[in-house]
């Protein structure tokens, strides 16, 4: 194939879930464990149960606002409310709590490790280029949003 199509492959690999599922994968099979004990594994319970319901929830509003959660994609819609009043990146935090909360389950101190790591992936790959684009696309209404709803929470 043509450069431009293996460029566009690696475009759709490169997207948010590869990242964490690859934090995941390294949390779960590298052999070193800690055993944090019965009062982390439900903190790790809860962090996994809001990941997976902040995820939800984003995507309910997606397709609410009829707009894409592709990061590589143009927006349709400047979302504002729900999850989003409370966090302009709910899913990406939804990430960062499932790799910790996983990694608590699991008795993983990498996937710890990993959190701060995974963040700064996601800051520098997907959330400044997302914010540029939205600002460009959105203006005002954007940097207003910006101003008044934090970055996570």
């Amino acid at each position: 194939p043509c450069f431009a199509a293996r460029v566009g492959r690696m475009k759709w690999l490169d997207i948010p879930p590869n990242w964490l599922f690859a934090a995941l994968l390294a949390a779960y099979f590298v052999p070193w464990r800690v055993p944090f004990g019965a009062v982390f594994n439900g903190v790790g319970t809860l962090l996994v149960v809001l990941g997976f319901g902040l995820i939800f929830a984003a995507l309910v509003w997606f397709w609410r606002e009829k707009t894409t959660p592709v990061p590589h994609m143009e927006a349709d819609a400047l979302i504002t409310s729900g999850v989003f009043a409370v966090s302009r990146n709910p899913i990406y935090l939804a990430d960062l709590l499932l790799l910790a909360g996983f990694a608590l389950r699991w008795d993983a101190p990498l996937g710890l490790a990993l959190v701060p790591v995974l963040r700064y992936i996601l800051i520098r790959r997907f959330i400044e280029p997302e914010e540029a684009r939205l600002s460009v696309s959105f203006g005002m209404q954007y940097t207003n949003y910006q101003a008044k709803t934090r970055r996570w929470v």
